[in-house]
């Protein structure tokens, strides 16, 4: 059985991981559970992590791993989702392929990566295709999607890492703490948290290191969402 404080926070960090495809940092789990501290978060975590419903992974920031959900949340239309490193069920037989040969999942589905795209200091635009990358068929929904590699480490606190690949969906637009990729000034591409303030656009690093830009308008142009995240070891 869990309280209803940890089952609040599983909730959480499911809608945030089906939404972002990483999981929400100890601050805005804090907010949204409405504590005080953060070590009110660090204990509701250890006992979900000790009732065997999420496994955090080692040597990652904040990174953590659903493995399971209750009945109660199954019951809302939830399914337990595993971002990434849980065991897989067995699959089905394949053919023997050529030594050296990477295996081919049959759902995949193949997306341009258009260059390097900075979580940190903005670097220039990046608009060529360089190579295409596989991504599990679940990853992405309607619309066009693309893929970008991570240069940088302004967003380590949501768990993403220098030279990660983010898979973007793409759009115009953008809503309050979305992680986008922003143009800015057409000349400058960066990933960041997104949030209107004001007249104006913040772009938030998640990284203590680096200060909030905060800029008009019309000088940020969203050209696409995060929704998924490859890390290869």
């Amino acid at each position: 059985m869990l309280t209803r404080k940890q089952l609040d926070l599983l909730e959480f960090i499911h809608k945030r991981m089906q939404r972002d495809g990483v999981p929400p940092s100890f601050d805005e789990m804090k907010d949204a559970l409405d504590l005080r501290s953060k070590s009110g978060i660090h204990r509701l975590i250890t006992a979900l992590e000790e009732r065997g419903f999420i496994r955090r992974l080692a040597h990652r920031a904040r990174a953590i791993e659903i493995v399971r959900l209750p009945e109660t949340l199954q019951a809302k239309g939830f399914k337990p989702v595993v971002i990434e490193g849980d065991a897989a069920e067995p699959a089905p037989a394949t053919p023997p392929q050529p030594a050296n040969s990477i295996p081919v999942d049959l759902h995949a589905t193949e997306l341009p990566v258009m260059g390097r795209i900075a979580a940190g200091v903005p670097i220039e635009a990046i608009s060529e295709v360089s190579h295409t990358v596989a991504v599990p068929g679940q990853m992405v929904g309607a619309g066009r999607h693309y893929a970008l590699e991570v240069r940088g480490d302004s967003m380590i606190e949501v768990g993403i890492n220098d030279g990660d690949v983010v898979v973007i969906h793409e759009q115009d637009t953008a809503d309050d703490g979305d992680i986008v990729v922003a143009l800015v000034e057409d000349h400058e591409a960066t990933l960041k948290r997104f949030r209107r303030k004001g007249g104006m656009i913040a772009l938030e690093a998640a990284n203590q290191a680096y200060e909030t830009r905060l800029l008009r308008d019309d000088q940020v142009k969203v050209q696409g969402r995060l929704v998924g995240l490859i890390r290869t070891y």
